[in-house]
């Protein structure tokens, strides 16, 4: 089951009248835009009513007074005045925020979500104009915010569906999910058992807290049954319940736990399994599948599901947990065919398989026996629901604008769309009526309204001024680091002050004019090679940030295996074998620590190239001013072309090792060849030995060929390296008229 996050980041928080919570800072700032008052810090909210001026400080509740308030309030019919829903944005809690909001117009409705990648305003259109409801972009993991709202919204019942959920995103950046999912559940219940208030605490859970279920079982995880979480998501949000029940526990805090099966239906952001395999059917797309497409899964219809939220909401019971699921059980392999008999599509030409996830539970089954007890029933059938679900997304097929990445095999959060900044989420906010929207005068507005920022190291280098310029052309806010890398406190310094999303290491020492340099500053190449890269990677990890490093291809040479000519590369996962320079020597150490950085993407350079002839650091330029050339094919690096897919891997959230290079190799004569056809007809240079160059030079070069398939697979329309040569560095810079 999915259930939606709610929560955006800045630094700025409201000053508040009442003593209340003041839990631990979260690890970076979190809420963007806060809610405005007359007496209270400025915001972003969203109403078509006035918000009431917050009550009196009033002496802080205790968990006696607390208990004391909610004694004999444990029956099952239940009315509430004023609902938080977190994450109502998102998909299933939109759907439940609508029926509530319409069927219930004596209920106010207060949706908090920071409208993270898989939000959408325009889930919410449906109600935007009710006088019941209001919309707050901002965090659940600013306690000073919650706070706020439970206090001058008079909060009596809160249901919290905000989370990261998407399991393929866990594995590559677990910490968010923890920050989100535990540390931000944990301020919600801070501020309810410290304003004392709250009558009911719906937490959303997930079926997979449950683990895996046995193949050949024939009754379902009960309520009851033991937490066996199998991935970080589900483990992030069994900690969450554990949390939960703690507080229900100790403070008495009325609460109510759901654990899901899968939900489908319109608004889903298609990185889940249906929406996806729709939008790719309707693109005449494969459709991939993990693994072999065995692996089983119970889905209910959103609306059904909505209305389970509203029967647990007037008749659960508190201390209790509810799974909400069907019997109804199917294959992936089975989904994907139905999905192919909507289009017309025949399942064995279009069905792809792909490299399964780490680790993919192969049945999750619920016992929903004690939800039916209350009332509710699955109502909508699997055909019905999924015919209404392809017809919506044929219909609004741009609903969520350009999501190829979402649609990929294995889709990363960083690589999916933001929402808030665009035009026509401008536009959509401006229906929600009474809009306050102010942003610190000090803070750059680029950050409030961009997916992306980036915090770039490397200002004075090549590659670092490069990303700067690509960063300008994509309009993608950027700052380059004051810190040194080595220093450890500036570095969090920059992180805390910039907040980016991505950090981009191209720092380092190569030398001036060269790598003979490093041979006689070894000290001052380990510090910024080794202990700075390190240090940096360090600090990006501990602040949950994807760091894109710029390494080197230059650790490796021509062997017996990989034999000049022999068209076979050195591939990533190759061990280094070049030990000839200093320099070489530093980044092959690094790249080999690094490997125990799960947040790291090291991309390995080789000869860097760019269509600026002027940069004396530009292989072509160097070459073509030698007096003599040795000749030997190379794997090299297109900067025109490589640099702008850099940020797209930023994007797409890749980690690893990558050789970033052009495929295929070139030699210098060819280059030079191309230099005299392009340039300069009356170039003409010289050959000499690896025996010759060796008495000129102090530490020994580097020559191979890298094996970039990974990185085409990735990228299929990456450019051979001579392709790429003729396209984006001689035909810019052509003198010599075509014939």
């Amino acid at each position: 089951m999915c259930v939606f996050s709610a929560a955006a980041q800045t630094d700025h928080r409201p000053l508040l009248l009442l003593p209340l919570l003041r839990a631990p800072p979260p690890p970076p700032a979190f809420i963007s835009l806060l809610l405005s008052s007359p007496a209270l810090a400025p915001s972003l909210s969203l109403s078509h009513q006035p918000t009431p001026s917050a009550p009196a400080p009033a002496r802080r509740a205790s968990h006696t007074d607390f208990r004391n308030n909610h004694t004999g309030d444990m029956a099952t019919n239940y009315k509430p005045k004023n609902i938080l829903i977190t994450g109502a944005a998102g998909f299933i809690a939109s759907h439940v925020a609508i029926r509530i909001t319409k069927k219930y117009p004596d209920y106010k409705i207060v949706v908090l979500d920071k409208l993270d990648y898989c939000s959408n305003l325009k889930n919410l259109l449906p109600v935007s104009s009710s006088p019941n409801f209001k919309f707050v972009k901002g965090d659940i993991a600013s306690a000073d915010l919650v706070n706020f709202l439970l206090v001058t919204e008079n909060i009596d019942t809160i249901m919290h569906f905000a989370a990261q959920t998407h399991v393929d995103n866990s594995f590559g950046n677990s910490f968010e999910f923890t920050k989100n999912n535990i540390y931000g559940t944990h301020v919600l219940l801070e501020a309810c058992k410290i304003t004392g208030q709250i009558k009911r605490f719906i937490h959303v859970s997930t079926d997979e807290v449950y683990g895996e279920t046995d193949e050949d079982a024939l009754v379902g995880n009960k309520e009851a049954s033991q937490l066996l979480p199998t991935n970080p998501y589900a483990a992030t949000k069994a900690g969450a319940e554990m949390l939960v029940m703690a507080y229900g526990r100790s403070y008495g805090l009325p609460v109510i736990t759901t654990r899901g099966n899968n939900v489908y239906g319109p608004n889903q952001f298609p990185e889940k399994l249906i929406p996806k395999f729709i939008l790719l059917a309707m693109r005449g797309e494969p459709l991939p599948i993990h693994g072999d497409g065995t692996n089983v899964r119970s889905y209910l219809y959103c609306e059904d599901v909505a209305e389970a939220f509203e029967v647990i909401l007037h008749h659960g019971e508190v201390g209790h947990v509810y799974n909400i699921g069907t019997k109804r059980e199917r294959t992936v392999i089975d989904v994907a065919k139905d999905v192919c008999k909507l289009f017309n599509l025949e399942a064995d030409k279009v069905i792809m398989f792909v490299e399964n996830r780490p680790f993919n539970d192969q049945r999750y089954f619920l016992d929903d026996e004690k939800l039916k007890s209350l009332g509710w029933a699955e109502r909508t059938p699997w055909e019905e629901g999924l015919k209404r679900t392809m017809e919506w997304y044929v219909a609004n097929s741009d609903y969520w604008g350009d999501v190829s990445g979402a649609l990929l095999p294995h889709p990363r959060t960083l690589m999916m769309p933001g929402y808030e900044g665009s035009e026509e989420i401008k536009v959509i906010l401006s229906q929600f009526n009474n809009i306050k929207t102010k942003v610190d005068s000090t803070s750059d507005s680029a950050s409030e309204t961009h997916a992306f920022k980036f915090l770039i190291y490397g200002r004075t280098g090549w590659i670092g001024g490069l990303l700067g310029k690509i960063c300008e052309k994509q309009g993608i806010p950027y700052e380059y680091g004051k810190g040194r890398l080595q220093d450890r406190s500036s570095l969090i310094l920059d992180i805390q002050t910039i907040k980016p999303t991505h950090v981009f290491n191209a720092a380092g020492v190569t030398g001036r004019p060269n790598v003979d340099w490093c041979e006689s500053h070894k000290p001052d190449t380990i510090r910024t090679n080794v202990v700075g890269t390190l240090t940096l990677a360090d600090v990006c990890r501990e602040h949950g940030l994807l760091m894109m490093n710029y390494a080197t291809g230059c650790i490796f040479e021509y062997d017996a295996h990989h034999p000049e000519g022999s068209g076979i590369g050195f591939k990533e996962e190759d061990a280094p074998n070049f030990t000839g320079s200093f320099y070489s020597k530093t980044k092959a150490m690094v790249e080999e620590l690094l490997k125990e950085y799960e947040n790291v993407c090291t991309l390995r350079v080789r000869m860097p190239i760019s269509s600026d002839l002027s940069n004396p650091r530009n292989f072509v330029t160097k070459i073509s001013r030698y007096n003599k050339v040795v000749n030997i094919p190379n794997s090299m690096t297109i900067l025109d072309e490589l640099l702008p897919i850099s940020v797209e891997m930023a994007k797409r959230n890749l980690r690893g090792i990558y050789n970033f290079t052009n495929p295929g190799v070139v030699s210098h004569n060819e280059i030079l060849e191309m230099y005299k056809q392009y340039i300069d007809p009356s170039f003409k240079w010289t050959n000499f030995t690896l025996e010759e160059q060796a008495k000129v030079i102090i530490a020994p070069r580097s020559n191979n060929e890298m094996d970039a398939s990974k990185l085409k697979k990735e990228f299929p329309e990456l450019l051979s390296i001579k392709d790429s040569l003729i396209k984006y560095v001689f035909e810019p810079n052509r003198k010599v008229p075509v014939n």
